[in-house]
């Protein structure tokens, strides 16, 4: 078989063209030694494949896994998934990764703490490097090598955020399959069987035995992103933050407390052109909030395809602004959804609460349910002079907190949001602007920047027809044009979130 990158147009194609049909084969990996989409804890990998397949599976450093293999869409640049291919090869001691997106195949190699480039070809030439490749990862050249480095691991054993069973997707007809974590909680460090089916044709089945050493609660962070000045990009931050944290592997989920449903819109659940149509009116986060009983996270929770992989929605309605005054007399209105949230801690890594641009009771909820706050700001002097706002809503809202027991609000900062590219503003203004916040307002400023760009203004104005109706269907930026500039923005703010809550 051959194998020809242009052929190649998406994330899906690499994976069954290129990796599937064509490599794996080629590295002698038959389909009970490699097994696709499979996740330990919060790491999830593309394609895992063994040297020696040896049952039970132990997470350890002295596991038979030997390579893992990332497929990325054809117009991803390599270089921004490195750090990631990193951490899966460290935390999982795991000797080999593959990396391509059909244009380009990269290998890296595990060399303690640290990974090396050990080869790199064009897509077009894969064929004729075939035999470098099957030298270094191909199945009869790789046998298990046990961790030259010595890493001292505490009882032998990695301790993952998340101690979820693996699980592993088989391969659908269409190859749009998409990881399902197993949520079983584990509650003695012990053995515990797992049957999985073998992504093959057949029906046959195996057993994965994982041993895990502890178990820890999942550690799901709750993000807010306020400030009471509207029109400093915060929709904009929140929709293409959650594509962004999706893509490092995080399993996101969006809530959306503002009336105004600008993230509803932006993330693609508006799906109707007339309120006849409206599909959302009767489950949204106002039945969250005013229900003490029933409507779950998981019951109003949408699947949103604005970006991939998918991410959950609570979506807002402009009804919400009605019940204000109903949900204030409810003794339980400001922490029912701390304790809704709570019962979805093992299905979400992250929740984004996107706020209203104002101090009233759903923006207090949000800052009260949140572990951590975001402010994005334009920098601008009525953006500047909100602040003092916001500082003080901060402290009313962690006396609050006090009193619940629950942790005061943790600032990660103000996000440097809208903000101009003209090049004189750039050099000579900007950096002013951002010193002051530290100054003035006691904030930190967060070191991403989110500039005004196009690219975001096109990929949320896309749209599809259905029928003879024009329905909005935006796309993240990450989605639309992953290798552009306000993509990798939106990139460093992710690895800078996720650095400041300890999920990287």
């Amino acid at each position: 078989m051959t194998f020809n990158p242009n052929n190649c147009r998406n994330e899906s194609e690499v994976e069954t063209k290129l990796i599937v049909s064509y490599l794996l084969p080629k590295l002698g990996y038959t389909p009970d030694n490699w097994h696709q989409e499979i996740a330990f804890g919060n790491i999830r990998l593309d394609f895992l494949s063994f040297a020696t397949q040896v049952l039970p599976i132990v997470i350890d450093a002295e596991s038979p896994m030997s390579v893992i293999i990332e497929a990325k869409h054809p117009r991803e640049n390599l270089d921004r998934h490195i750090r990631k291919l990193k951490r899966y090869l460290t935390s999982l001691s795991i000797r080999y990764g593959l990396i391509t997106n059909a244009k380009e195949v990269r290998i890296y190699e595990r060399v303690a703490d640290d990974i090396q480039l050990v080869f790199k070809c064009a897509g077009q030439d894969i064929e004729t490097k075939i035999d470098e490749i099957y030298a270094l990862v191909g199945r009869d050249s790789l046998k298990f090598v046990k961790n030259q480095d010595n890493l001292e691991l505490e009882d032998h054993k990695i301790n993952l955020v998340s101690p979820e069973l693996i699980s592993e997707v088989p391969v659908q007809p269409d190859n749009s399959a998409t990881a399902e974590p197993n949520q079983n909680q584990i509650s003695e460090p012990e053995i515990i069987p797992e049957t999985v089916p073998v992504n093959t044709e057949s029906k046959s089945e195996i057993k994965l035995d994982i041993v895990f050493p502890t178990t820890t609660q999942n550690t799901m962070k709750i993000i807010a992103v306020y400030h009471n000045k509207g029109g400093v990009g915060k929709t904009t931050t929140v929709v293409n933050l959650a594509a962004a944290l999706s893509k490092q592997g995080k399993r996101v989920l969006v809530i959306d407390l503002d009336s105004q449903a600008n993230t509803t819109f932006a993330t693609g659940l508006v799906k109707f052109e007339d309120e006849e149509q409206d599909d959302l009116k009767h489950s949204n986060i106002r039945h969250v909030l005013l229900q003490e009983d029933g409507y779950s996270i998981a019951e109003v929770a949408r699947k949103s395809n604005f970006c991939h992989p998918e991410i959950d929605v609570i979506p807002s309605h402009i009804d919400l602004m009605q019940y204000e005054t109903e949900l204030n007399q409810l003794d339980y209105s400001r922490m029912i959804l701390i304790h809704k949230l709570a019962e979805v801690q093992d299905k979400y890594d992250i929740v984004l609460l996107d706020t209203p641009p104002s101090l009233n009771l759903y923006a207090r909820i949000a800052l009260i349910t949140a572990d951590y706050l975001i402010i994005p700001s334009d920098l601008k002097p009525f953006a500047n002079q909100g602040l003092i706002n916001v500082k003080d809503f901060i402290k009313k809202v962690n006396a609050f907190k006090k009193q619940i027991g629950k942790k005061p609000l943790e600032v990660l900062g103000v996000l440097s949001c809208k903000i101009s590219t003209n090049a004189k503003f750039v050099q000579y203004s900007l950096s002013k602007r951002r010193e002051a916040i530290p100054k003035r307002y006691g904030f930190e400023i967060m070191d991403s920047v989110i500039y005004e760009r196009d690219d975001l203004a096109k990929c949320a104005e896309q749209f599809q027809i259905v029928g003879n109706m024009e329905i909005a269907d935006p796309i993240s930026v990450l989605d639309f044009k992953p290798d552009c500039i306000a993509s990798q923005e939106f990139e460093m703010l992710a690895i800078e979130v996720l650095e400041k809550i300890g999920k990287n």
